[in-house]
């Protein structure tokens, strides 16, 4: 039976290898230039731009970390993905257009043009240090976790569990090495669109089986009994304790969201790599759709671990392939787990090439650079990939001893780069006259007092209230700088037409239908729908026409305001 799953899984990610070096030969575009290798020639369309940007996010983090708190507690940490529905919408009309405007390649290049180099320079380092200390290896150690329950590394190599996750972090590290490396950043894209595919039939066969299993062949009697067994466990909005409460943390998510989404480089590069403006913003409104039903595949199947297998002592976030093993047919785990595999491989080949192209643009090509051609630049950056996943692959391990769980971990820790870097943009588009020292003080004012509440006071409340309030304070520092010291001019966004910047003409339709769909799923999964004793009635169908309502107006407020046709 085991043999079986290897075989599927061995066929699945040979397929998907071979399809993407037959589309990488036929279009040749991993050739030396610098646009070609770090955006893939400014060539992706909406459809691989929106599954890869998916697949970038739905990593094995999200499977095992978010499905182990559900278990634990409830869906209150379903806000860090619905959410992000809306704030993709946001990002495909405010910042997408002016990203491209510019001509991009790096987020920090903006904060060159805004501030100076130093900050820009500054920045980079920052993103570095975030893909090698936090987003690679998190993303490692996650499926290795998942992947060495699966296939039972322990027993079939006969070693502990924690030489397991050592073993199975090199070999996906080493295969993960030459997509990012050797391909640049369309073969990541253009495997990331296959496996997006994959890894969504493969999510959503999770509960469907585990379901069927729950009504012991019928799945609508397992769906009756899943949705009436513990109601407790579907309220979204959480409380003092969970996950994510809802009263005022909402918006230091919002925060988090809009950097990850919007300033993210190992995210946004997929939105700078559009063939046009319009291609870029279907294809980040394309993510912001699929985001608002990705906690049906990453979350529910921590609730339904929660009723099937019930607590027997195991760490939380091992649970998720516990469920796997039991409700999928053995053919289907391998295909599953390559589809796993693959998402792993989006992340970490994404970041590789993400952190590639930061230091070869931003900090080696302005100090020694000059006078390279763009194959000598591209070779750099190739080198300093290979190093980074070296030194992640070594990092990763060591997470099986940090004391929170996974997701809460890596969301933790990432508070040290996200919403400080968030905040110096932020402030760089609203504000014309705050200076480059202003962006500097503010970085190293929210990341050291962030850093004494979380390593030295840690009060209880939720780092996601500390991280608003850190953003408040240093804005407000940042304008009585600008006040103080302003700069000489006023700061202006200069045009570079690299692609067509035509918009999206239905852009605005569908962002207001995606917030309908953020409403839409926590009326759900609320007092109001799912976490009450009732359950769905009348009530709920009364509140979701209300955002209905409200999101129809908002929609033709906002194209008669805004909305000027090219």
């Amino acid at each position: 039976m085991q043999y079986l799953t290897i075989i599927t899984f061995v066929l699945a990610i040979a397929i998907v290898g071979v399809y993407t070096y037959r589309k990488m030969k036929k279009g040749q575009s991993a050739s030396g230039s610098e646009d070609n290798y770090f955006l893939g020639g400014r060539s992706l369309t909406w459809g691989v731009v929106g599954m890869s940007l998916l697949l970038t996010n739905m990593n094995p983090t999200q499977f095992v970390g978010m499905s182990g708190q559900a278990f634990s507690q409830n869906m209150s940490n379903m806000a860090y993905e619905v959410t992000s529905g809306f704030v993709l919408a946001l990002v495909a009309l405010l910042l997408v257009p002016r990203y491209l405007k510019q001509g991009l390649t790096t987020i920090p290049q903006f904060l060159e043009y805004r501030y100076d180099k130093q900050t820009k320079s500054i920045v980079s380092i920052l993103f570095m240090i975030l893909f090698i200390i936090n987003i690679i290896p998190t993303t490692l150690y996650a499926g290795a976790i998942a992947l060495s329950q699966i296939f039972n590394v322990q027993e079939l190599f006969g070693i502990t569990f924690a030489q397991g996750i050592w073993l199975t972090v090199w070999i996906v590290g080493i295969i993960g090495f030459f997509y990012a490396i050797l391909g640049g950043l369309k073969a990541v894209a253009i495997s990331d669109t296959f496996n997006g595919i994959v890894l969504a039939i493969g999510g959503a066969l999770v509960p469907i089986f585990a379901l069927i299993q729950m009504g012991h062949g019928q799945f609508l009697t397992g769906l009756s009994q899943f949705l009436s067994t513990s109601p407790e466990k579907f309220n979204a909005i959480g409380g003092i304790g969970d996950a994510v409460p809802f009263n005022g943390a909402i918006i230091g998510l919002l925060l988090v969201n809009f950097y990850y989404w919007g300033t993210d480089q190992s995210i946004i590069q997929r939105a700078l790599a559009a063939k046009s403006l319009e291609h870029s913003q279907k294809g980040v409104m394309l993510c912001g759709l699929l985001k608002t039903f990705t906690p049906l595949l990453v979350i529910i199947p921590g609730i339904m671990a929660f009723q099937m297998i019930g607590n027997d002592g195991s760490p939380a976030d091992t649970m998720y392939a516990k469920l796997v093993l039991r409700v999928l047919p053995t053919w289907l785990i391998g295909l599953f787990s390559a589809a796993m595999f693959g998402s792993i491989l989006s992340v970490y080949n994404g970041v590789l090439n993400s952190a590639a192209t930061l230091f070869a643009i931003n900090v080696y090509k302005p100090r020694w650079g000059q006078g390279k051609t763009d194959k000598q630049i591209v070779i750099v950056g190739k080198k300093f990939g290979i190093l980074i996943a070296i030194i992640s692959m070594i990092i990763s391990p060591m997470i099986m001893y940090a004391p929170a769980g996974l997701f809460q971990f890596t969301q933790t820790l990432s508070g040290f780069f996200n919403v400080p870097i968030f905040t110096i943009i932020f402030m760089g588009y609203v504000t014309k006259r705050v200076p480059a020292i202003a962006a500097k003080v503010g970085l190293f004012f929210f990341i050291l007092v962030y850093g004494i509440l979380q390593l030295i006071i840690q009060p209880e409340m939720s780092f996601l209230y500390q991280l608003l309030i850190l953003f408040i304070i240093t804005c407000f520092i940042m304008m009585i700088i600008g006040k103080i010291n302003p700069r000489r001019e006023d700061f202006v966004l200069e045009t570079y037409n690299v692609v067509d910047l035509k918009q999206w003409k239905h852009r605005y339709e569908a962002a207001w239908f995606i917030t309908f769909l953020v409403i839409f799923w926590y009326v759900i999964f609320s007092p109001l729908g799912l976490a009450s004793a009732q359950g769905l009635g009348t009530h709920t169908l009364g509140w979701l026409g209300v955002g209905a309502v409200a999101c129809i107006l908002g929609c033709v407020i906002t194209k008669k305001k805004f909305a000027v046709e090219e």
